[in-house]
């Protein structure tokens, strides 16, 4: 087997209840939560709107 072509260097901190924050080897760092539909059904109305770590896959593969 070859060696890797790419490897990706984050890291993700817990910010505060399900608020999160990703840190990558380059570009800006990224916060994460919840918000919407999914909100909605875990009842979660404490925690802030941010997006689901979905919203970023789905960004970065139309990008």
């Amino acid at each position: 087997m070859s060696e890797p072509f790419y490897t990706a260097i984050a890291t993700v901190m817990k910010v505060d209840g399900l608020h999160r924050r990703a840190n990558i080897a380059v570009g800006p760092a990224l916060d994460f939560g919840i918000h919407g539909p999914v909100k909605e059904h875990y009842r979660l109305t404490e925690a802030p709107d941010l997006p689901l770590p979905v919203d970023y896959i789905v960004a970065a593969t139309g990008g």
